[in-house]
């Protein structure tokens, strides 16, 4: 799983990378402060299981503080994209081929109108956001279409010449870009084309066929970024009822700033938190205290969390529709072989049966399978049970592996 952090020039992506994974990539208010993809680790915050067990747990793969489990996801911060980047514009079509590994886009976005299209400063509130969430899905859309149509004349004329499924060949032709043939299928069909002659396909068909599969395939989510600057939140809810859950509003500046005091331990907040606690009020400055209220006031009790972390968790399990699993081998004691108590939770997908999981886990697991074990109910389940959110198992298997 990846989530790819996309937007245009000082839009804030570099600020919401720093915040999701405390790393210092490079921020500036000027074009291409970012030139090269920016890796970073983030994290979906869950509650913790070991709160409905009542026992102290220790994580080895994530962590847990005070019940909330937070687990780590990969980011990939891409530099910014600016109108017609699909023709080479700006850093061009390197900046879409920096999209290829990502599962899921969080497109951030400076919501009080304060850049051009180009990422330039201008006025404040002379910009209207929603052109940026048109413009990158078209470029999107655009970059896949110069990619299909390099070699589409064999394509189509092989799909119909020689029998072969066209979503077979364009899962082929895609499949670098973690598009499936599933992801085509499903565009393919809600496209209402014709599939046996796609050599008629008129080229506004195939656009609108690859709208449907990037909507499909390279979802998209939208960070009302700056949210707390003036105008901002008018174009929030202005936009909010037409986009619905995929737009939620943000301050990547607010979410660095509040997780920076709390490694060192000045305050105390957890990723998504609607308050903090300070500590140490003789660590702070006069004017950071007087930001932190203005932070408290203007952003938390307002919108309930600075949205980072909301943004974070959409991605994940509403978009990519996965569910948190945690395998213990002492069923009664709820440890790994080292005594580790709840030491590890994966992610799956859902739909996730119990031998796949034990796949994940190690593949000897899936071969020597013999079955498994809910731990909050004793229940011994088989191969084929679907896992569900928030399940403990112990996995059986054959002696030796």
């Amino acid at each position: 799983m990846l989530i790819g952090i996309v937007g245009k020039p000082s839009s804030g992506k570099s600020t919401f990378l720093n915040a999701a994974c405390l790393t210092t990539s490079k921020v500036g208010d000027y074009p291409f402060t970012t030139i090269e993809p920016v890796p970073g680790t983030g994290y979906v915050r869950i509650p913790c299981v070991c709160k409905e067990l009542d026992v102290e747990d220790n994580p080895q793969n994530s962590l847990c503080i005070e019940g909330v489990r937070l687990v780590p996801i990969p980011l990939l911060d891409v530099a910014g994209l600016v109108p017609d980047a699909w023709k080479g514009r700006g850093l061009g079509n390197k900046l879409l081929d920096d999209l290829r590994r990502a599962d899921v886009l969080i497109h951030v976005i400076d919501f009080s109108g304060s850049l051009d299209a180009d990422g330039n400063n201008i006025e404040r509130g002379t910009y209207d956001p929603e052109d940026d969430i048109t413009f990158l899905d078209r470029e999107v859309v655009m970059w896949l279409d110069q990619l299909i149509k390099k070699g589409w004349t064999r394509i189509s004329r092989t799909s119909e010449t020689e029998k072969i499924p066209i979503d077979k060949l364009l899962a082929e032709k895609l499949t670098g870009l973690q598009i499936t043939r599933v992801h085509i299928k499903k565009a393919l069909i809600k496209s209402g084309l014709n599939i046996a002659i796609p050599t008629k396909w008129s080229d506004d068909e195939l656009l609108n066929f690859l709208t449907i599969l990037r909507f499909i395939a390279k979802p998209m989510i939208y960070a009302a970024n700056k949210i707390d600057l003036e105008g901002s939140d008018d174009n929030y809810q202005r936009l909010k009822e037409k986009y619905g859950d995929d737009l939620i509003h943000c301050s990547a500046l607010a979410e660095y700033f509040l997780r920076k005091f709390a490694e060192k331990e000045i305050i105390s907040y957890t990723p998504g938190d609607s308050d903090f606690t300070i500590l140490k009020p003789d660590k702070l400055s006069d004017k950071d205290q007087e930001t932190l209220e203005k932070l408290r006031t203007n952003i938390l009790q307002k919108y309930g969390s600075t949205g980072v972390q909301n943004l974070i968790n959409r991605a994940v399990f509403d978009i990519m529709n996965v569910i948190s699993i945690y395998p213990v081998e002492d069923q009664q004691k709820y440890t790994d072989h080292n005594g580790n108590v709840l030491p590890d939770v994966y992610l799956v997908p859902k739909g996730t049966t119990a031998k796949e999981f034990a796949g994940m886990i190690h593949q000897d697991l899936a071969k020597s399978f013999i079955n498994a074990i809910l731990v909050k109910t004793q229940r011994r389940i088989g191969e084929g049970y679907e896992l569900e959110d928030g399940d403990i198992i112990k996995i059986n298997a054959a002696e030796g592996h």
